[in-house]
C-alpha cells in the first residue's frame, strides 16, 4: 500500500512541473513523506520503463548533467487512476471510522 501512495505522490510532484530527484525528495520531506533516494530512483527507473515517465538530460554548471522527469500521456492517465482509486480508498475509511 505505501508503494501506490508513494507512486500517488510522487507522480503528483511531477504532474507540476517537470522534476529533478533531489527536488522531489525537499517536496516529499516538506509534507512528512520521508523518501530516500534509495527508494525514488529505483521507482523512476520503474515508471519509466513502463513508460509512465519520460526523461530529458539538462547540462549542469556545477557537475554532470541532470536527468529532469515528467509525465508521459500514459503517465497522466495513469496518475488520475491512482487519484481515483485514493479517493475512494479515504471515502470507504473514512465511512467505516466514522461508526
Amino acid at each position: 500500500m505505501r508503494r501506490g501512495v508513494l507512486e500517488l505522490c510522487i507522480l503528483s510532484v511531477i504532474s507540476r512541473s517537470e522534476a529533478y530527484p533531489s527536488d522531489i525528495i525537499k517536496e516529499m520531506d516538506s509534507a512528512n513523506l520521508l523518501v530516500v533516494e534509495g527508494t525514488l530512483y529505483p521507482l523512476l527507473t520503474r515508471l519509466k520503463n513502463a513508460q509512465i515517465l519520460s526523461y530529458r538530460w539538462q547540462e549542469s554548471t556545477a557537475g554532470p548533467p541532470r536527468k529532469y522527469y515528467s509525465l508521459t500521456d500514459k503517465g497522466i492517465a495513469f496518475l488520475n487512476e491512482l487519484k481515483e482509486t485514493w479517493t475512494d480508498l479515504v471515502n470507504a475509511v473514512n465511512s467505516t471510522t466514522k461508526k
